[in-house]
């Protein structure tokens, strides 16, 4: 990532990722002026307003000048993979602060321990630590 400061106290942001170029600031023109400036020394296409950008999808409310990152197609695709219906239950927090295990919430029968090593519980725990960092 890099920006600049421009003369008005603004600030111009860039992002590049492989070949994609992602710019962002309040003023248009200055937008306008650097896509222009490096249109002469690259060959550019200029896909329009940024929807997504690797991994994650772009939001923008107008009114309220507010933007938001998502990643809700990337964990769609996990719980797609996993199996695990996307009609589940959400919450915030996983377990409540004052939740404890006990050895009497483990698994008792042999059907219950059979169950359990199908589930691929590092492989989901990773994906979701992805999407949280």
């Amino acid at each position: 990532m890099y920006y600049n400061k421009l003369p008005s106290g603004e600030y111009i942001y860039l992002l590049l990722y492989v070949e994609d170029l992602l710019i962002a600031s309040k003023s248009r023109s200055a937008i306008d002026k650097l896509k222009k400036d490096l249109s002469f020394e690259f060959e550019m296409k200029d896909l329009g307003e940024a929807k997504k950008v690797p991994g994650m999808e772009i939001e923008q409310d107008r009114k309220s000048g507010k933007v938001s990152l998502t990643q809700k197609s990337y964990l769609k695709k996990v719980l797609h993979k996993f199996n695990i219906n996307s009609d589940t239950k959400s919450v915030s927090i996983p377990l409540g602060p004052l939740f404890k295990l006990k050895t009497s919430m483990s698994l008792t029968t042999i059907e219950e321990r059979g169950y359990m090593t199908n589930v691929p519980y590092a492989s989901v725990i990773s994906s979701l630590m992805y999407a949280i960092v």
